[in-house]
């Protein structure tokens, strides 16, 4: 039986959430499955924090389309040999209705409804952690804050302008960091003592002493009047019933890295904790677009906090002119198989196995795995989900009105989405066509 240092630790990643405002990106795939940096998910982040941190049980709980998610940590997320037991492992949960025969009705029924899982094994603390956001976070470090505070429960509190705190749930502490009050979405956010004019919100990351966590849920699910959720119900509960909720300030998380020398050989940069929420696609787009610059808050390359993935074995990228066309390419991230003839390819990312012909111009852009887009095409600011094949001479992103016909388009960023196509999943047939594969459809 595997013990550590805080005793026996839990992880809980919520992974059930349907992503809504990131349609069509999760029209066929659950948001968590979502790629993100090229060759990610956003679900990568959550586990690899995790797992850095040395937590090594794990359950994920899923729930909607959740087939690819379902395939990605098995196919990724395994111990193998002497790792694989019963303290090692990355586990999916779906509903499991032992409540009633009903799909998750919040974050809290969530859990409550494993809740069996977590007394079986035998938890101290129990770490609920979302799947939805993009974060590097070593959440060891919040552990130690937990037990030094001697905390019934401990929330994750990122540190952001008065002014855009409004959309979060936001926390109230006293001085020392005990929690008096618990809003969702106030207009007003209250500010952090001695930090004026900055709010904590919460990260939606929580650390419970196991028999709090229990009782909590075993307290709501008897309410009628609640929303199951632990932002809107648990967590305001427990402060009102004094319980100790403290705020761990992330912005004091500090992320190993290697030695000053290592990574001015290596032009690896010092790594930095980091938070996203990339819930709406202006958000994704824009988390995109910070990536590529070297002045990101968010480095992918620190050998001692990597972000792991399932690995294709596919063959390496590379560009080269072609037809009379020069091959440009500037601030461009290239996954795997990735290829680019003759096309001018900026300020963009390209996830595995791409394809994009000569004469085509490429701007501000996410470009999903296995899109083909033809010569002479034009794309501007648009997301490209998987397995399009774009043809010669499309024009995207120049015309609103054209693009309203072909594609969806994001009224508040304008911003054009071509989601998966539906031909892939709605065929009539049990067959899958050559060159395709269930696995890297979703």
């Amino acid at each position: 039986m595997y013990t550590g240092k805080h005793g026996r630790v839990l992880g809980i990643v919520l992974a059930g959430g349907k992503g809504e405002r990131l349609m069509p990106l999760t029209s066929y795939r659950a948001k968590p499955a979502v790629y993100f940096a090229a060759k990610y998910r956003i679900i990568d982040f959550a586990l690899s924090n995790l797992i850095n941190s040395g937590i090594y049980s794990v359950y994920v709980l899923t729930q909607f389309k959740s087939q690819s998610l379902n395939e990605h940590i098995e196919r990724g997320w395994q111990f193998g040999g002497a790792m694989r037991g019963r303290d090692f492992f990355v586990t999916t949960i779906p509903a499991q209705m032992w409540s009633g025969e009903h799909w998750f009705q919040g974050t809290a029924d969530a859990v409550y409804q494993a809740k069996h899982m977590i007394t079986r094994y035998r938890a101290d603390k129990v770490c609920i952690f979302a799947a939805d956001h993009i974060y590097k976070m070593d959440v060891d470090q919040m552990l130690e804050y937990h037990d030094a505070q001697h905390a019934d429960v401990t929330i994750a509190a990122n540190v952001v302008p008065v002014a855009d705190a409004t959309e979060f749930g936001c926390i109230k502490t006293d001085k020392n960091g005990r929690i008096i009050e618990f809003q969702e979405k106030p207009k007003n956010p209250p500010e952090i003592p001695g930090k004026p004019g900055f709010s904590y919100v919460s990260m939606g990351n929580y650390v419970f002493d196991r028999k709090v966590l229990e009782e909590a849920l075993d307290d709501d699910a008897m309410k009628e009047e609640t929303h199951h959720d632990f932002g809107k119900d648990i967590i305001p509960d427990l402060v009102e019933h004094g319980m100790k909720v403290c705020a761990y300030d992330f912005s004091t998380n500090v992320l190993p890295h290697p030695s000053a020398e290592t990574e001015l050989t290596h032009q690896w940069r010092t790594d930095k904790p980091y938070w996203r929420d990339v819930g709406t696609l202006k958000a994704y787009w824009q988390a995109h677009m910070e990536l590529i610059g070297h002045e990101s808050e968010m480095t992918l390359y620190n050998p001692m906090w990597p972000i792991r993935t399932v690995s294709y074995g596919d063959p390496p990228s590379y560009c080269y002119p072609d037809s009379g066309h020069p091959c440009n390419i500037n601030r461009v991230m290239l996954s795997e198989g990735s290829r680019i003839f003759g096309a001018d390819v900026s300020n963009s990312v390209l996830a595995r196995n791409c394809l994009i012909q000569a004469g085509s111009v490429v701007e501000e852009s996410i470009i999903g795995h296995d899109v083909v887009i033809g010569r002479n095409c034009r794309i501007k600011r648009a997301i490209i989900d998987g397995h399009n094949i774009i043809p010669d001479g499309t024009v995207i992103g120049e015309d609103p009105d054209l693009d309203a016909k072909n594609y969806y388009v994001d009224k508040k960023s304008g911003i054009v989405v071509a989601g998966v196509p539906k031909e892939l999943y709605l065929t009539g047939s049990d067959t899958i066509e050559e060159g395709q594969s269930w696995d890297t459809m979703g």
